[in-house]
């Protein structure tokens, strides 16, 4: 680049889009457990309030995580998993009399 392109870079540049580098998002983690502690601290002793929105980060957008809804088949296998089931060729449910096994797509014979 020459002199007068780099300089205009220099005046176009946004350092607040510019990369971190990991001691810069190590201190925001560390800003933001530290803010969440505060916040707990207070809501344990009767405070009230919202936890804190966490630090911004360049290239990350502040948007609300949105709630993620299960399909009935993913909340079923959720349910035999917490249940102790184990899905995908394993054990899925169980009982004091029976154990029912399925087997994987392709093998032989049921897994042990």
């Amino acid at each position: 680049m020459s002199d007068t392109e780099m300089e205009q870079a220099g005046k176009d540049a946004d350092p607040t889009q510019a990369p971190w580098s990991q001691a810069e998002m190590l201190l925001a983690s560390l800003i933001d457990s530290v803010r969440t502690l505060i916040w707990i601290t207070l809501r344990v002793n009767g405070g009230k309030g919202k936890p804190p929105p966490p630090m911004p980060r360049p290239g990350v957008k502040n948007t609300k995580r949105r709630k993620r809804q299960l399909t009935p088949e993913q909340r079923e296998a959720l349910w035999h998993r917490i249940n102790g089931g184990r899905i995908e060729g394993q054990l899925l449910h169980r009982t004091a009399e029976t154990v029912t096994v399925r087997s994987k797509p392709g093998s032989a014979t049921p897994p042990t």
